[in-house]
């Protein structure tokens, strides 16, 4: 399922989505910024790097990293 990310003017951020056990995470423009691992508590960015742990997609997807 996916989940739109908004700011407080209704533009699109970006979205998470469930694929399998991972989450992942994209811009509006749909570029992947990484995904999140709840088995390991544990977010990643898109080239696989530990960001840190827990969910911080939506800091991701912000950033537009």
């Amino acid at each position: 399922m996916r989940q739109d990310l908004r700011d407080s003017a209704g533009k699109l951020l970006g979205w998470r989505q469930q694929m399998g056990r991972q989450v992942k995470g994209y811009t509006a423009t749909g570029s992947p910024v990484g995904w999140y691992d709840p088995l390991m508590n544990a977010t990643y960015d898109r080239n696989g790097r530990r960001i840190g742990l827990g969910d911080l997609l939506t800091s991701l997807i912000v950033s537009g990293r």
